[in-house]
């Protein structure tokens, strides 16, 4: 894996601009093209294409269908539907698990091997490992296998395509978010005011103290009285032999 030239943005950008003007069996194969190349893991500007949405009316609805899996779904859609899908390569599997662990991480950041082994449809942890390490060698995900506990543990993944009806969803959601904060802000902002007003009554009362302190003893002075500089605020006083 290592080993491998990933796809840049630019040829990413290239092979959209070839799909633009692709029409029928020619348009098909540039998206499994798209599909098996590494690097390239979002298929939403791909799928927004005219002439690609016309593939879902036609003989092409199978493939079609499996580059909207590839943009939303997982390895386990892929395998519930496979027999009216085309086949896909060693690429194309291994390119949707990790986009499966994509979509698990989203949902829990410590995955055990089990459920990945499950849901990957992998034979034995070597295997499920190495595809991991792939991921990580792809810029998918960021983490660490946790052999002894035996699980993944994902500290940063990539975004997947979101579909057109769960943009309201996750405006609503952001708007939440927005307006917790803003409850958030308006508690610290009361709460740095009456920090304020205690300190400038904190600060007054001092003053007022320091005041009465010095008219005591500007009234104490004439009569005789020793006062120690040290206990003028404890009003520590010597009187006279």
């Amino acid at each position: 894996m290592a080993g491998e030239v990933k796809v840049t943005g630019q040829s990413q950008e290239q092979l959209l601009s070839l799909a633009r003007s692709a029409r029928g069996a020619a348009l098909v194969s540039l998206i499994h093209q798209v599909l098996e190349a590494p690097g390239i893991y979002v298929f939403g500007e791909l799928l927004d294409l005219p002439n690609v949405r016309e593939l879902a009316e036609n003989e092409f609805s199978s493939v079609f269908r499996l580059l909207t899996l590839f943009a939303y779904g997982t390895y386990a859609d892929y395998l519930a539907e496979a027999g009216n899908l085309p086949p896909l390569s060693e690429a194309q599997k291994n390119k949707l698990r990790h986009l499966s662990v994509v979509t698990l991480a989203a949902k829990i950041k410590c995955i055990p091997y089990a459920v990945l082994l499950e849901q990957l449809q992998l034979k034995n942890v070597r295997q499920l490992e190495d595809l991991v390490i792939e991921a990580v060698y792809a810029d998918v995900l960021r983490g660490s296998l946790d052999q002894r506990n035996q699980r993944l543990e994902v500290d940063y993944s990539i975004g997947r395509d979101i579909r057109r009806e769960e943009l309201s969803t996750i405006t609503r959601t952001l708007q939440e978010w927005c307006l917790g904060c803003e409850v958030v802000l308006s508690g610290i902002e009361e709460q740095v005011s009456r920090a304020n007003q205690h300190k400038e009554q904190q600060l007054g009362l001092k003053q007022q103290i320091e005041s009465e302190v010095s008219v005591l003893i500007g009234l104490l002075i004439p009569w005789g009285f020793v006062v120690g500089i040290g206990c003028l605020r404890g009003l520590c006083l010597s009187f006279p032999s």
